[in-house]
């Protein structure tokens, strides 16, 4: 299971740093969403992988809390979802203003048909 996650993230990461390297707008905005989604699915492997473990603790002096999921990472992928969305909204919109603006969705502002 690790090595699949592992090999997700890995897969996330590098075509989101390659889709940040082309010249189009939206390839750009879409390497963002990718290189979200791999920070995302980071944070929440380091909550530790477990299936049917309560995140909570009811008696914390009774109980091994390594038996228990941590809710943190859970909690900070849900609000990083939410802002990773809202950002690639306010991108998107800035990409259909730029390209009316200059007719070119270009990140240097070219027009060559690269």
């Amino acid at each position: 299971m690790e090595i699949v996650f592992a090999l997700a993230v890995g897969i996330l990461t590098a075509s989101g740093v390659w889709l940040l390297l082309r010249p189009r707008t939206f390839q750009v905005i879409i390497g963002l969403s990718l290189l979200s989604y791999a920070v995302n699915l980071f944070i929440f492997g380091m909550g530790r992988l477990r299936v049917g473990a309560p995140p909570v603790l009811e008696n914390p002096e009774a109980v091994d809390p390594a038996l228990y999921a941590d809710p943190l990472p859970q909690a900070l992928v849900l609000t990083a979802i939410v802002i990773s969305f809202a950002t690639t909204a306010l991108f998107l919109v800035v990409l259909l203003a730029s390209r009316g603006l200059t007719g070119t969705d270009h990140v240097d502002g070219r027009d060559d048909p690269r």
